[in-house]
């Protein structure tokens, strides 16, 4: 008599080992399968499709009533097992119990509903069903709102299809780009433009907080008082194994049912498979390793050798009109490099992950065509050496040279996708006498919007010129793009990017991540030009505006508290004795900023340190920002006997008014309250000089590497008119000057006329000026080390951010 195998969930797991079992041996055992859905297994990855009405339930099941009859499988769908007896080899449903021999926990997953307020209201529902998908289908006819929680396949997948469906759907994502796991986030970018494009709309850097609803859900409420209506809400921010009757029988679990590589469970005669299983400390999510598991599991059964073997897995979005495939390792490391395509006209991006010449990861979005054949390539460990140079453009042009590829494109392939340029237009202008990209651009347009087709037409360029096309110099503000500083800003405002994927894709950055060099100037611009919608990305900036403090050559940190005007109280100087105390700080040292600078500070000690720092009323003095540092002052008019206005109460206000704010480079200032001008005010970034009859005020002087007196900006008769000139200069300087330009560079490449001609005499920019930067600073205008301090702060996450690698550049 065949031994008794019981299955406990009709999922595609559990399917594919009957189907691998029967086919090995049809008569092994006497099969009951138990499944708590009214149904039997079908196809759970053709769920969208469905939700969409793109195909029907009856087309996705896989195996129905006849199936089962003919194998003789005795089935009890609708009925749960809620208990495992271990000892007497039972399961038990509500209609009773059944002994087996042998028993296979295929339970699956469940949808994680993120634990808020309101997660369990009716109209809250997960997408791992039909069940669900039916919620889903009624909540739609009624037309409405959608709030799908996730951002990842699934989320992405359901959102997809209420949109099908007539609702207005919204995707919340805690993660900075979609699909985080699978794509980086050039990718992740593209995809978002496609679902935006669709109607969706998409927020990435979502907390959700509650779902709220007077006996319904109706609205969710993010973080920073964002509330979005909503008559249906999708969690789809994960998943989690359905292990608890593994847990209440005693069977070892982790994240998963542990299993061995025969899918045995700690019980010898208990197997687990599919998404409740754990193999090496990995659950698995995705359809394949599932068929590979229950292969293993069919031969175990059958007392066959086998063993189940981590896979290579892919990753493809089920969202029509969307190509998308992802495999691999795509994170950035040590030892790796990368190649990458972009088309941002036709919407196309490739990325190859390399090491030691060997793919390890893929991405590709756009045009998948290839994509077999990289992933053949990755799962051989296949070295790319000879043909590395034409790698990127797949199987049709292996071996060639690029600009026989170039070559060989016919005249009607299209080039620069912005503009409609295709390569017989490019060629017909070279013919004509454009020999270099700026003439060809003139000609044709090519290149002259996003610019990401400039190094094609440079090769259409050299394969048709031949040995007579001179390769340009590189004018770029690093080797990860040719794009100038002033190209970047004019792209960034034309076409209204906001995110550094964004501009990196739009542009044709050469590589998918940056660098220490120019993703810290995109985030300046960034937050420069969106004050209120970009979010400061603190891994793009220097090591030092991460930490708060500045970096020594031990390693240890120099933490400089703010002195507005350079005035203090025996309060503050008591606060910085008892810190510099308790902190052991070697060195204390005045600055020629009239400052403290505490030197020598462990980075554990950082957040100790500002918080007690902080409960004495100081703040940051930004000594490590690309930001205002100091502004300088002697006693003036209140004090001096040569002083003739109060030269220390304006340097107190102008620092109050400028402190936080993100410039180019740093900037310094200092008031004077004489022309005696012992605060130096006349070789500083901006400078007053207090006289009898009001305020000189002078701009773009330097003393450092290079030593530069002040060029005279305007003379002012009240303080509140040097306020506004300070605000307007600083801003213009914001808005226009190069990354890592300090002020006197800016203003010998603009002039010195067009400055005063903005700032001073056209009354109307100026008052725009300042009004632009009083956006900012209601922004921005906030101390670090207050928000660092607090008691939620994490140490670990700032370590983290701390190991970063981009350097210190003053």
């Amino acid at each position: 008599m065949a031994e008794k195998l019981v299955i406990i969930g009709a999922g595609m797991a559990s399917g594919r080992l009957l189907e691998e079992l029967l086919e090995r041996h049809a008569g092994a055992y006497d099969i009951t399968l138990f499944g708590a859905e009214p149904c039997g297994n079908y196809n759970r990855i053709m769920l969208s499709p469905v939700l969409a009405g793109e195909t029907d339930f009856a087309d996705i099941i896989t195996h129905d009533a006849a199936w089962y009859a003919a194998q003789g499988i005795t089935t009890r769908f609708g009925e749960p097992v809620v208990k495992i007896e271990r000892k007497r080899k039972r399961v038990i449903t509500p209609k009773g119990e059944t002994a087996y021999d042998k028993l296979v926990i295929a339970t699956g997953s469940t949808s994680f509903f993120i634990p808020v307020v309101g997660n369990d209201l009716p109209g809250v529902v997960g997408f791992r069903d039909i069940a669900d998908v039916d919620a889903m289908l009624a909540a739609a006819q009624e037309g409405g709102r959608a709030v799908v929680i996730g951002g990842g396949l699934l989320g992405l997948e359901a959102a997809a299809a209420l949109n099908t469906q007539g609702m207005a759907v919204t995707v919340v994502h805690l993660m900075g780009h979609l699909m985080e796991r699978q794509l980086d986030a050039a990718a992740g970018y593209l995809l978002q433009k496609e679902l935006e494009a669709r109607g969706i709309e998409v927020i990435c850097k979502a907390q959700t907080n509650a779902i709220v609803g007077d006996g319904r859900a109706e609205a969710v409420l993010l973080e920073g008082d964002i509330t979005l209506p909503a008559d249906l809400v999708v969690m789809a921010a994960g998943i989690r194994p359905e292990v608890r009757l593994a847990v209440e029988s005693g069977l070892y679990t982790e994240r998963g049912i542990v299993v061995d590589d025969a899918m045995a469970t700690s019980d010898p005669d208990i197997y687990a498979l599919g998404e409740c299983a754990e193999h090496d400390s990995v659950v698995y999510g995705l359809v394949a390793p599932l068929f590979d598991m229950a292969k293993v599991l069919a031969k175990t059964l059958l007392a066959e050798p086998a063993a189940f073997r981590a896979p290579v897995v892919s990753t493809k979005l089920k969202v029509t009109g969307v190509d998308l495939f992802s495999v691999g390792d795509i994170a950035e490391g040590e030892g790796r490099e990368e190649i990458v395509f972009r088309d941002p006209g036709r919407g196309i991006y490739k990325r190859l992950v390399l090491r030691d010449n060997r793919i390890i990861g893929i991405v590709m979005y756009g045009d998948t065509m290839d994509s077999g054949w990289f992933f053949e390539k990755l799962k051989a460990g296949e070295d790319i050496s000879d043909i590395r140079e034409t790698l990127i453009f797949g199987p049709a042009v292996q071996g060639a040279e690029p600009l026989a590829m170039v070559a060989a494109m016919a005249d009607s392939a299209e080039i620069c996708g912005c503009n409609g340029v295709c390569k017989g237009a490019i060629v017909k202008a070279i013919e004509g006498g454009a020999t270099t990209l700026g003439a060809v651009k003139a000609i044709t347009k090519a290149s002259a919007s996003c610019g990401s087709c400039a190094g094609l037409v440079e090769q259409v360029l050299a394969a048709t010129l031949g040995d007579a096309f001179q390769t340009p110099a590189k004018a770029g503000i690093c080797g990860c793009t040719d794009h100038s500083h002033e190209d970047i800003r004019r792209v960034i405002r034309s076409q209204g990017l906001k995110s550094i994927p964004a501009v990196m894709q739009e542009m044709g950055w050469k590589t998918s991540c940056g660098c220490h060099i120019c993703r810290p100037a995109l985030n300046y611009y960034l937050i420069c030009e969106y004050p209120l919608e970009y979010q400061d990305d603190q891994q793009s900036r220097f090591v030092n505006e991460r930490n708060h403090a500045n970096i020594q050559k031990d390693g240890t940190y120099s933490v400089v508290p703010r002195m507005w005007g350079g005035i203090t109280t025996p309060q503050e100087l008591r606060a910085i004795a008892d810190a510099a105390e308790k902190y052991n700080v070697p060195t204390i040292h005045v600055t020629g900023g009239q400052r403290i600078d505490l030197l020598g500070v462990e980075r554990a000690d950082l957040p100790a340190i500002w918080a007690d720092l902080n409960a004495a009323g100081l703040v940051s003095g930004h000594a490590y920002s690309k930001g205002l540092r100091t502004v300088k002052t002697c006693v003036g008019a209140d004090h001096c006997r040569f002083g003739t206005q109060d030269s220390t109460g304006l340097g107190i206000k102008l620092e109050k008014m400028l402190w936080g704010s993100w410039t180019p480079h740093k900037v310094k200032l200092a008031v004077s309250g004489c022309p005696r001008n012992c605060a130096e005010a006349t070789c500083k970034d901006l400078g007053v000089v207090c006289v009898e009859s009001g305020y000189q005020v002078s701009v773009a002087g330097a003393a450092g590497m290079e030593v530069k007196q002040t060029e005279p900006l305007a003379t002012v008769a009240t303080e509140a008119e040097v306020m506004d000139l300070a605000a307007a200069f600083i801003q213009l300087y914001r808005e226009s000057a190069a990354y890592m330009d300090r002020p006197y560079k800016w203003v010998a490449k603009v002039g010195l006329d067009w400055v005063i001609s903005q700032v001073v005499e056209d009354l109307d920019t100026r008052a725009a000026l300042v009004a632009r930067f009083e956006l900012s600073q209601s922004v921005y205008r906030k101390d670090p080390w207050a928000e660092q301090a607090k008691p939620e702060y994490q140490p670990q996450k700032w370590a983290a951010l701390a190991d970063l690698t981009l350097e210190a550049a003053e």
